[in-house]
């Protein structure tokens, strides 16, 4: 099992940030190797929600569904792979701090198998690097 987590403070106010990471179609904006994002159900999201998304990872092309499984509006994310090569679980919560900014966390887990579970020790600290740089690049676009 990979456990990892981000955290950022960004200079927005948390509502902002909070919709920005709702719509999943921002995926791509901000997450590294994202290359689409598409709702499967009608959006906006909302607990039941679903889309696909289309990375590449380690040169791979690879397709994840996902499905809302927690959402408390301008709070907290939870989604989690349907179908993909590795199951994933995400949660994202956004909070306020000092003078209007946010404060942004999140927890990615995931169980990797076959050869990825062999390589597990590698895939932790690549995926935490990953999500770290992610959650910078997320920073840097909403304050910009």
């Amino acid at each position: 099992m990979i456990e990892v987590h981000a955290h950022a403070e960004i200079d927005r106010s948390p509502q902002v940030v909070f919709d920005f990471l709702a719509d999943m179609s921002n995926n791509p904006k901000w997450q590294k190797g994202m290359q689409e994002c598409r709702w499967t159900s009608d959006p906006p999201l909302q607990l039941g929600s679903t889309y696909d998304q289309v990375a590449r990872f380690l040169g791979k092309e690879i397709v994840s569904s996902f499905v809302v499984t927690e959402f408390a509006p301008g709070h907290r994310i939870r989604i989690q792979t349907t179908s993909g090569t590795m199951p994933i679980d995400v949660i994202r919560e956004v909070g306020a701090v000092a003078d209007g900014r946010s404060s942004v966390s999140a927890t990615v887990t995931g169980d990797p198998s076959g050869v990825f579970r062999l390589a597990a020790p590698l895939m932790r600290l690549m995926v935490s690097r990953s999500v770290d740089r992610d959650y910078r690049r997320l920073k840097e676009l909403l304050e910009s």
